[in-house]
């Protein structure tokens, strides 16, 4: 359900995201506007190995002020790209894996305020040693990250403490936790599954 938009402006442009204002009419009839941030959309990866340990990253986010604990994630920026393309691209550009087995841990919007960010979490086993693809470079703060394995209960331990922040990777880590815990590991959604949110979000980028 999308309620329908009267009116939208972009107010500011950005290299990946712009500020928009939009003119929702919801069912009383009665207008009102919202601000807030467009967005491409991401994909992010939690690659368990056979030791039960996870690829991370440490990346810089400046607007935060820190260096993250996070998963190999990426943004959805190359139109029409599949989602599972996207996140395999993604695995070997960060930590030069591959994986032989994906699963969707989770989908979430990130902060639905004032975003419309929209990411798809991928559970990937049976990996392997896999090279940069052709032509990537990594820039700025990718050129800076770290890459390393941590024991998947410590990432547990450090979500629960409030060491770790990265959406991605609470939300990833919480959700396989979740299904080791109430046995649905086994049943968790095949890579292609729908993505409703993103059909929503083709629309909006269309109608601006």
């Amino acid at each position: 359900m999308a309620w329908p938009v009267s009116s939208s402006d972009v107010l500011a442009r950005g290299r990946v995201c712009n500020f928009v204002q939009e003119t929702v009419v919801p069912p009383s009839g009665e207008p009102f506007s919202r601000q807030f941030i467009s967005h491409p959309g991401a994909v992010g990866i939690i690659a368990v190995d056979e030791q039960d340990r996870v690829a991370v990253v440490n990346q810089y986010r400046h607007p935060v002020g820190l260096e993250l604990v996070e998963p190999p994630a990426g943004l959805l920026d190359v139109d029409g790209e599949d989602f599972l393309v996207a996140a395999q691209r993604e695995l070997a550009e960060e930590v030069q894996l591959r994986a032989d087995d994906w699963r969707i841990l989770v989908d979430v919007c990130t902060s639905p305020g004032g975003s419309e960010e929209s990411a798809r979490v991928f559970l990937a086993t049976g990996l392997s040693e896999a090279p940069h693809p052709d032509g990537f470079v990594p820039e700025d703060e990718e050129a800076h990250m770290q890459v390393g394995w941590v024991p998947f209960d410590d990432l547990v331990d450090g979500v629960l403490a409030g060491r770790l922040q990265s959406p991605l990777l609470v939300a990833g880590i919480m959700a396989l936790a979740a299904a080791r815990g109430t046995g649905r590991l086994d049943h968790l959604r095949q890579p292609d599954a729908p993505w409703p949110v993103r059909e929503v979000h083709a629309r909006q980028q269309r109608d601006r």
